[in-house]
């Protein structure tokens, strides 16, 4: 991964550097981020979303550079994400790309793999679309999935385990 650090007014196009940069890589299977580090910062001290959003807009960007960055980073390395949520806090928890249960569990904690009896998964546009887990599992939304189940960007899951 190449970062291209840019000024303000390159910020969405890039420099006569940055097309350097993109010739001398581009025999490489590599990503080409292009960021302007001072507007980063601006953003990054930015109290609300809404500021921030408008700030993006008034520069002509759709996201922040460093959003480019995570996913180009994820992206790279076959990162994905699934979700554990209850009634204290919601948490995401990175895995490779192809990763079965029993060891997205284990990220939690080496029990939950060692012990795993079987996952229940909402797939994340269900969860949105109905907007709780009670409202998933009257629809019958919730899958139980066992050790084979191939965990999916967004999943939600709740782990069994016994130890």
């Amino acid at each position: 991964m190449y970062v291209c650090n840019v000024d303000e007014a390159s910020a969405k196009t890039g420099n006569k550097f940055v097309e350097a940069v993109k010739e001398a890589v581009k025999d490489e299977n590599a990503e080409l981020l292009v960021i302007a580090a001072a507007t980063e910062a601006d953003i990054a001290e930015l109290e609300t979303y809404e500021e921030k959003q408008l700030f993006l807009e008034e520069l002509g960007l759709d996201e922040p550079g460093v959003n480019k960055l995570i996913h180009a980073a994820y992206h790279l390395l076959n990162l994905k994400t699934y979700f554990t949520t209850g009634p204290d806090e919601s948490r995401a928890w990175t895995f490779t790309q192809g990763t079965k249960a029993p060891q997205a569990a284990g990220i939690i904690h080496s029990d939950f793999e060692r012990g795993f009896i079987r996952a229940e998964v909402i797939k994340y546009n269900d969860y949105v679309s109905l907007g709780s887990e009670s409202a998933c599992r009257n629809a019958g939304k919730i899958a139980i999935e066992g050790k084979e189940y191939v965990v999916h960007d967004g999943d939600i899951m709740h782990f069994r385990f016994n130890v």
